[in-house]
């Protein structure tokens, strides 16, 4: 699969933006060394740079960063914020100047979690600036309350998860007084990503026994992250605050072209004048990615472009949901779909075959091609 096969079907393209995570640069540094990218990437950098320097008050060369190969932590999230949408951004006019892909002409564009932000302004509804500030604003709170946060994957390898029980869950542990704890993420049907203060995430994995189906597992994650879509946030009045900001924003009004694949909603549901209210539950709302990842299987869309440094989450969960898929159905009988073949899906993986019973949509999974737009320009 390459940009020229990409190009004969863009009404059938969907290109996503990555969120942040534990390693954030990917192979920027070496298209920094090809002057081919170079020059287009720098005028990204220095802006993300200049505007990082005066909403934050210190110094953010994000060029010095890349080069230096420093790792990511809570210390610098506000700066690899700004390096992630630069990057993006950068990779657009890329894609547009030395390929001759016009983004606008695209089924869509998802992002996930930071990646949204990307989408919102790749599409044209604010201007850099105006979207940037308040979240550099809030990174530096969103990286302190991530002091006492620990993330949970829960997961279940028997069953479809019932999302309600766990935010049930979650509230009733967050009523003992002893920290918040919420889901941050719907990742599929059988996993979600939870996020929670002090002891909470033990707490949870205390009561999965009385509350859970056996098959259900937690894990703990060693990083530090910070607590976006979960409540958390709004004990530093973050949500509260990115609303004053962006209440006083201009523009906003306008229908995103190409249309934009929320997390937050997990529906297309950027129309006239909703953009503030999305970008304001983007800060405390969970990321709905597998309400969105079944849009994307429910439309004709046959090729996902991965735009960003090192995309990570959603080509990792399509790649692992068209494996599920491809490992229940044999190739013997892929063609030849049937009742014998309904029934070996029931046996191997029983929340995989509750989801295709009620979604068919989801056998679509192994078609859908993929490609790393980071990969593609260095290979060239």
């Amino acid at each position: 699969m390459t940009i020229d096969d990409l190009k004969q079907r863009l009404d059938r393209v969907v290109v996503t933006f990555r969120g942040y995570n534990t390693t954030n640069v990917g192979r920027t540094r070496e298209l920094l060394a090809d002057e081919r990218y170079r020059e287009i990437l720098l005028p990204h950098l220095k802006q993300a740079s200049a505007h990082a320097d005066a909403t934050l008050n210190r110094h953010c060369s994000l060029i010095e960063r890349i080069e230096s190969g420093a790792p990511s932590s809570m210390a610098t999230y506000a700066a690899d914020v700004a390096m992630i949408v630069a990057v993006e951004l950068a990779q657009i006019e890329m894609l547009e100047r030395l390929f001759d892909v016009d983004i606008k002409q695209v089924n869509c564009l998802f992002g996930y979690s930071l990646g949204e932000v990307t989408a919102v302004l790749a599409a044209g509804i604010f201007r850099y600036e105006d979207v940037m500030t308040p979240i550099l604003q809030m990174a530096d709170d969103a990286a302190r309350l991530s002091d006492n946060v620990t993330m949970g994957i829960l997961f279940s390898r028997a069953r479809v998860m019932d999302f309600m029980k766990i935010g049930r869950m979650c509230q009733e542990i967050t009523a003992e007084g002893k920290g918040t704890i919420s889901i941050s993420t719907y990742l599929s049907p059988n996993t979600v990503l939870l996020l929670g203060q002090n002891n909470t995430v033990d707490r949870f994995k205390e009561l999965m026994e009385k509350h859970l189906p056996k098959g259900t597992h937690l894990k703990k994650n060693p990083d530090r992250w910070p607590p976006l879509h979960t409540p958390i946030v709004r004990q530093a009045c973050l949500p509260d605050r990115a609303a004053v900001t962006l209440e006083k924003t201009p523009g906003g009004f306008t229908i995103p072209h190409p249309p934009i694949l929320s997390c937050v909603t997990g529906r297309k549901s950027y129309v006239e004048g909703t953009a503030r209210e999305h970008l304001i539950d983007w800060v405390d709302h969970p990321q709905r990615l597998w309400q969105a990842i079944q849009v994307l299987l429910g439309s004709d869309v046959e090729m996902i472009l991965h735009l960003g440094p090192e995309p990570n989450l959603i080509p990792a969960t399509m790649s692992r949901l068209a494996e599920n898929v491809k490992a229940q159905v044999s190739e013997q009988t892929w063609a030849g779909f049937g009742l014998r073949t309904w029934s070996q899906i029931s046996l191997g993986r029983p929340w995989l075959a509750s989801v295709i019973s009620s979604d068919a949509n989801i056998l679509r999974a192994p078609f859908i091609k993929q490609i790393n737009f980071e990969d593609v320009l260095l290979a060239q």
